[in-house]
C-alpha cells in the first residue's frame, strides 16, 4: 500500500506562487509514475502535470504550461509542484496519485483512472 499526503496548499493572491508537496509513505518512490490533479466546485477532476519514475518525461495540461512545474525528489519519496503566477481560476482541491510504473521509465499516465492511489487533497485558494 502506497499512503499519499499532500501539503502546501492555502489562500493567495493572483500572481503569487505556492509550492505542493506529495509526500509518500512507502519503502521506495522509484517506481512510481506520479500525477498532480485538481477539482475545483462543480466541475470534474482534471489532470495538471504528470511525471514518469525516472523524472525524465513530465507532462502538463495547457493551462498550466509556462507556469507550473512538477518535480520529484526519491531520496525524500516527495513529489512536488511549483505553481507560478497563480490565477483565480487555479482555484481547486489539488490531489497526487502514484501508480506503479514498472516498464518504460519514461512512462507517465495523463487519466485519474490510471492511478491506484491518492491523497486526500489540499486546497488552493487564489484570491482577484
Amino acid at each position: 500500500q502506497v499512503q499519499l499526503v499532500e501539503s502546501g496548499g492555502g489562500l493567495v493572491q493572483a500572481g503569487d506562487s505556492l509550492r505542493l508537496s506529495c509526500a509518500a509513505s512507502v519503502r521506495t518512490f522509484l517506481g512510481y509514475a506520479v500525477g498532480w490533479f485538481r477539482q475545483a466546485p462543480g466541475k470534474e477532476r482534471e489532470a495538471v502535470a504528470a511525471i514518469s519514475r525516472s523524472a525524465g518525461s513530465t507532462y502538463y495540461a495547457d493551462f498550466v504550461k509556462g507556469r507550473f512545474t512538477i518535480s520529484r525528489d526519491d531520496l525524500k519519496k516527495t513529489v512536488y509542484l511549483q505553481m507560478n503566477s497563480l490565477k483565480p481560476e487555479d482555484t481547486a482541491v489539488y490531489y497526487c496519485a502514484a501508480q506503479p510504473s514498472p516498464g518504460d521509465v519514461s512512462q507517465w499516465y495523463p487519466t485519474e483512472y490510471e492511478y491506484a492511489y491518492w491523497g486526500q487533497g489540499t486546497q488552493v485558494t487564489v484570491s482577484s
